[in-house]
Parts: C-alpha cells; sequence; structure tokens
C-alpha cells in the first residue's frame, strides 16, 4: 500500500486552505450526532469533494486511505462514520454491524453529510460527487437517488437499485465497478442496471471484470480476492470520471 502524507488539523476559517489536514468532524442527523473524517487537500480552495462511503467493515484503516487519496487527488474527501465509531475485522462481526445499522439512519447521515460539505468554506458546493464499496457502493447509488444535487457517483460492486422511479430519481453520472465472479450483487444485475439507467436517459459507465469477484479492488481482501490489475483499471477509471464531472 501507498505511504500516505503526513497531515496538518485544516482551518476552517479560510476558504483559500493553504495546508494539507484531517481531522474528525460531527454535524447533526436528525436528533443525532454524525461523524467522519475529513481530510482536505493542499493549495489554494475551494475544491470539489467526495463522500466516501465504507465497507460493511466500518471506517477502517483502508477507507480512511482511500480519502486521503483522493485528497491528493484535489479533493475534499469525507468519510463518514456509519457505525458510529464501531469496527469489525472479522466477517461475523460486519455482518451483524450492518444488519443492526438502519438503512434510514445511514442514509440520512449521508444526506446530511452532503449538507455539511456544502456548507463548507473549502468546497465548491455544486462540484460534490460520491464514492463507495461494497455495502459504500450500494449507499453511494441509494444517495443519487435522493440527492440531486450530487454531482456524480461511483459504486463498486454495490446493489444497484432496480425501481424504474428510483433510477429516475438519479440526475448524477454513475460509474459502476464490478467482478464477473461476484455473488451479489451478480454481473447480470449490474448489466440490468445499466440497461435500465440508458432506457431512462441517464448518464452511465458500467464495467464487469472478468476473474474478478467481491471487493476485488481492496488489497487488504481478507478472501484473497484483491486483483490488481481490475482494481487498477476501475481506479484509473475512476479517477477520470471524477476529474471530468467534479473539476469541469
Amino acid at each position: 500500500m501507498k505511504k500516505v502524507w503526513a497531515f496538518a488539523l485544516v482551518s476552517l476559517l479560510s476558504v483559500a486552505v493553504a495546508t494539507a489536514g484531517e481531522q474528525t468532524v460531527t454535524w447533526k442527523s436528525g436528533d443525532e450526532q454524525a461523524s467522519g473524517l475529513l481530510v482536505t487537500p493542499e493549495g489554494q480552495g475551494p475544491f470539489a469533494a467526495t463522500i466516501v462511503i465504507q465497507e460493511w467493515w466500518g471506517l477502517n484503516d483502508w477507507i480512511k486511505e482511500q480519502a486521503r487519496a483522493l485528497a491528493r487527488e484535489g479533493y475534499v474527501a469525507l468519510a463518514v462514520d456509519l457505525y458510529r465509531g464501531k469496527v469489525a475485522t472479522k466477517q461475523e462481526d460486519a455482518h451483524q454491524l450492518m444488519m443492526g445499522t438502519p438503512p434510514d439512519r445511514a442514509l440520512r447521515d449521508l444526506q446530511t453529510g452532503f449538507a455539511y460539505l456544502q456548507a463548507h468554506p473549502a468546497v465548491k458546493k455544486d462540484r460534490i460527487g460520491s464514492i463507495g464499496w461494497c455495502m459504500g457502493g450500494r449507499y453511494t447509488l441509494q444517495l443519487a437517488t435522493v440527492e440531486p444535487k450530487l454531482a456524480a457517483a461511483v459504486a463498486y460492486y454495490g446493489a444497484p437499485p432496480t425501481d424504474p422511479a428510483a433510477i429516475a430519481a438519479i440526475q448524477a453520472p454513475v460509474l459502476g465497478s464490478f467482478g464477473a465472479e461476484d455473488k451479489g450483487p451478480t454481473p447480470e444485475q449490474a448489466l440490468a442496471f445499466e440497461a435500465a439507467m440508458k432506457k431512462a436517459g441517464k448518464t452511465v459507465d458500467v464495467k464487469v471484470y472478468p476473474g474478478a469477484g467481491h471487493a476485488f479492488a481492496n488489497v487488504d481482501n481478507p478472501w484473497g480476492g484483491y486483483r490488481r490489475e481490475a482494481a487498477e483499471d476501475a481506479g484509473a477509471r475512476t479517477k477520470a470520471f471524477l476529474a471530468k464531472h467534479l473539476k469541469r
């Protein structure tokens, strides 16, 4: 894994952010408090931004590194902690945490996280996208169905919506990366979603990677399912897609 940069705390007092930084931030989500890791790039803002959405393990080191990598590309990145501080290392624990997280609360945390970024002085309010892996891929697509101002959505092997009304509500361009050997979502589901999006006149680009299963982009995949070639290709597509839709 690439060595990450050292970061100093970011100041929220100025639109022009001169130094890179990361910190844990909180915001109001309904009657509760949500939190996440905010990483701000070096240089002069305001910047485009991305919401970063965890796998079922929680806001672990790999997800935090994805946020840092996005910041190195020039985005303010907000990795939302959907599990309220809990992180799993075992599959059974991750399953329990995912099943025990109310979907409406998780989606609300993401929507209010989007609002948090819109109010951030270092963020371009009309250049906010989202990216997620596994359950985070599913939530990034769900966020696109309820947030019309989302400027881009990137989903790695996340179960896509099938309801025509939900698909019709998506305004953001969508990039999807899926594994041909994945059992959930299956490649057939991914391609059906792409066809439904195109039929609805939406902007979508789905790629199914031969020989790749679930979580193929995660080098820390505990089942040994990391596929370097597929991960690098999906990463390059993601980089170009975000630059096209958020930095234009």
